[in-house]
């Protein structure tokens, strides 16, 4: 009688046990002043347009958001995902040890390149090295490595040339900066082509600008996914921002479109940071 019953439990369990957890997509915006429910909002919007093209069963993928660099780094390593989106840091960081290859990238204003940008208050400071001490705020220097390695090219060391006053807004750091309680302020593309909308008074400038940098986007593990998969996934975003649901997470991110991208593309960048 229990075999009975344990065969006729095994038999009810069994369709539950075929139905897969779904895959988590990491979603690392560090520094970032996106709100995580508008996040997950965007996320659970481009995920269903993802199955759907991808032809995968609805609810295969979920997303997990942090704009914390640490907290970031522990959800990579316990998801193990096989497909998130990362700064340009983390994927140099973390490309090696979780695998990770370029897949997709997103076009901003016809580029899938930036600049970034120290400014200061007009004729305050001519050059980067007047700025040995002072005082640099801006929502990238949550990646301080990054900063360092790539944006200023090894040149100095951000933590031991600048006062770092890091921070998650941007207009609140340029505010600090028109106020005199910022000396400098490093700026992304995004941001520093909204300089004119705000009428700092007195006006800023830029003293540095970094050399064009390639957009990050989604990364994949190679080893955890399939060619067919990784192909399947990136066909799926390449029509994201024309899809009626997926241009939400387009329009939060400012993203024009996404578009396939050769590895190579970053092979300065893995130089600059000193990987092989």
């Amino acid at each position: 009688m229990l075999k009975t019953r344990l065969a006729l439990l095994a038999c009810l369990l069994a369709p539950l046990a075929a139905v897969a957890a779904p895959e988590t997509l990491v979603v690392c915006y560090p520094g970032g002043p996106v709100n995580a429910n508008d996040a997950n909002g965007a996320m659970t919007a481009m995920l269903r347009v993802v199955e759907r093209v991808g032809q995968w069963p609805a609810d295969s993928f979920t997303s997990l958001f942090t704009t914390k660099l640490d907290e970031c780094r522990k959800q990579m390593a316990d998801k193990k995902p096989k497909f998130a989106i990362t700064s340009l840091g983390l994927y140099l960081e973390l490309r090696g040890p979780q695998h990770l290859i370029p897949l997709i990238q997103p076009k901003i204003k016809g580029r899938t390149s930036e600049q970034y940008r120290i400014v200061v208050q007009k004729d305050t400071f001519k050059s980067l090295d007047e700025l040995k001490g002072k005082t640099l705020g801006g929502t990238p220097l949550e990646e301080q490595a990054f900063i360092g390695r790539i944006v200023l090219a090894g040149k100095v060391d951000p933590a031991s040339f600048f006062v770092l006053k890091p921070g998650n807004q941007a207009i609140r750091a340029l505010r600090s900066l028109d106020k005199g309680e910022l000396d400098a302020v490093i700026l992304n593309e995004q941001q520093y082509a909204a300089l004119p909308s705000l009428g700092l008074q007195p006006p800023v400038e830029a003293i540095f600008t970094s050399e064009e940098i390639p957009l990050m986007g989604v990364v994949a593990d190679s080893q955890g996914t399939t060619p067919e998969e990784r192909v399947r996934f990136g066909k799926a975003l390449e029509g994201m921002c024309t899809d009626a649901e997926g241009k939400k997470l387009c329009e939060l991110f400012g993203i024009e479109s996404f578009a396939s991208v050769e590895p190579s593309v970053f092979e300065p960048m893995v130089k600059l940071w000193g990987g092989k």
